[in-house]
């Protein structure tokens, strides 16, 4: 008898124009965490919707084996019946039931052909103690942070009596706290017996939980590592994934730093729900052509909050400050102003924000500045594909064609939309709001050239990024932001993490 619980054989899906999937394999023992991992667009996700039944059978070409039996899934009910959950990236709850209606949605606890919700209540708390949540169950899920959402997901797959969990990038918008609990819960459920499949780009995750890698590379399994017996490095699994060595994480850039292009001064914000609440607290910075800054903070810190109120005041109430492009006062207290004014802001949510997923690539990328393809107030559509084709091909985008539908695109490549759109506007100083979240190394590699292009052009780029390495591998300076206000400007030859995290927890430790 087999230890697999489950085998995936000879795995091939296709879709129009591209083999998502080609003969792929995947044995995974019963009672351990065992990780995917691959460049965005390598077939992970697809993987996993075969297995769950998302992608039925007879759309894709293979055998699924578990617990000894071959199963041909039609609907994911199908597979959560047999014990297999996914919980994709996407969260897929409803925001304005309560936790406790959200655990149990299709699978109402029922007295009497009736809804009992004093045991969907009661059995919800327990499921919650087990995830180790302490929120009343009759709390609404808007009410909860992402990090809590997750747990409940989870709760929700322990209500299906789930023999094997899968995980789509778990912790990709979790801060370091909630991503350690969630990590420690993966394997405490393993210590009762859970087998877990977790696909994640977070290489220092997989090798702390992990008991197995699969790598996959374009559709195709490369290798599957033990990480209790084989010497793995994170080097190891990058070059697998990639298919080449990355000497370094981040390209080799010499700057050509010229004139101060953009002066913010005392800029302060205040929160637009709560007008007594100051989220940004007389902030000063600047940029200089062809320079990348970085701005390094906290959670909350207010980072998102400073560089939204700037681009077209689209956070915030009572905005108060200067802003100076190449030495003269603008205003930029809306949209259509900033960008008048040669500002651009990458969003850190490309999926709400910076994109209109069900629009394709050609419509996402021409959004910002329509204008230079009007011809008598029309989009002359003929120069919007030039256009875009264009940007397909310098910025690499993997798509059969422009028309592709922006949301069918891996986080990488959707986040190259996102740059082109920007890069279309021709800006002269581009906010980056977390440029990489989500995406793998790879991925990320070919973002930072995006980047050290831009100020090769002369552009100022400013990035705000959650990863202190990332920073400091890219940037030129670095600005800290802690409690809304900026506490450290440090150069590149003088900073460190330590440094840097000294100084975004200034205020915090003032007050303790």
């Amino acid at each position: 008898m087999t230890t697999n619980i489950l085998e995936m054989r000879g795995i091939t899906k296709t879709f129009p124009g591209v083999k998502a999937l080609q003969d792929v394999s995947l044995a995974v023992e019963r009672g351990q965490i065992h990780a995917i991992c691959g460049e965005n667009g390598a077939g992970k996700s697809t993987l996993m919707k075969v297995l769950s039944g998302v992608y039925a059978h007879g759309s894709y070409d293979g055998e699924i084996v578990f617990e000894n039996e071959t199963v041909e899934f039609k609907t994911i009910n199908e597979s959560e019946a047999t014990g297999i959950v996914i919980i994709h990236q996407e969260l897929a709850l409803s925001p304005y039931l309560s936790i406790a209606e959200n655990i149990y949605l299709g699978n109402e606890q029922q007295t009497n052909g009736w809804i009992d919700w004093n045991k969907t209540n009661r059995e919800a708390a327990k499921l919650l103690a087990r995830v180790g949540l302490k929120d009343n169950p009759i709390t609404k899920v808007t009410d909860i942070g992402v990090g809590k959402q997750q747990l409940v997901e989870i709760a929700k797959a322990l209500s299906k009596e789930v023999k094997l969990l899968i995980l789509d990038e778990p912790t990709a918008a979790l801060n370091d706290e909630d991503s350690a609990h969630l990590l420690d819960l993966i394997k405490h459920l393993k210590g009762q017996g859970i087998t877990s499949i977790m696909i994640s780009h977070k290489l220092n995750e997989i090798k702390a939980i992990a008991d197995k890698v699969t790598i996959i590379r374009d559709g195709k399994t490369i290798e599957t590592l033990d990480m209790h017996k084989d010497e793995i490095s994170e080097e190891r699994i990058i070059k697998g994934m990639v298919g080449r060595d990355l000497g370094s994480r981040y390209p080799d850039h010499t700057p050509h730093i010229g004139e101060e292009i953009l002066r913010v001064e005392d800029w302060t914000v205040y929160h637009p729900l709560h007008h007594d609440r100051m989220v940004v607290k007389d902030a000063n910075i600047h940029v200089k052509a062809g320079e990348i800054v970085g701005i390094a903070g906290l959670m909350g810190a207010g980072r998102t909050e400073l560089a939204m109120s700037v681009f077209g005041h689209s956070y915030g109430a009572k905005i108060s400050g200067r802003v100076f492009k190449n030495g003269v006062l603008i205003k930029t207290n809306t949209v259509s102003a900033a960008i008048g004014h040669g500002l651009a802001y990458a969003t850190e949510d490309r999926k709400h924000f910076g994109l209109n997923l069900i629009e394709n690539i050609q419509r996402n990328i021409s959004l910002a500045a329509l204008q230079k393809l009007a011809r008598s107030g029309w989009v002359d559509a003929n120069r919007e594909s030039t256009v875009a084709e264009g940007f397909l091909k310098s910025m690499n985008i993997k798509a059969p064609s422009v028309e592709a539908i922006t949301g069918k695109l891996s986080g990488g490549n959707q986040q190259k939309v996102v740059l082109s759109k920007w890069m279309f506007s021709d800006p002269d100083v581009l906010i980056l709001d977390e440029p990489t979240r989500g995406i793998d190394v790879g991925a990320k590699y070919e973002i930072y050239g995006i980047i050290n292009r831009l100020a090769d052009e002369g552009k100022g780029v400013i990035v705000i990024s959650s990863e202190l390495p990332e920073l400091l591998g890219i940037c030129d300076r670095i600005y800290t932001l802690a409690e809304g206000r900026i506490t450290a400007d440090v150069p590149r030859s003088q900073a460190t993490a330590e440094y840097l995290m000294q100084r975004m927890t200034q205020e915090r430790d003032k007050e303790s």
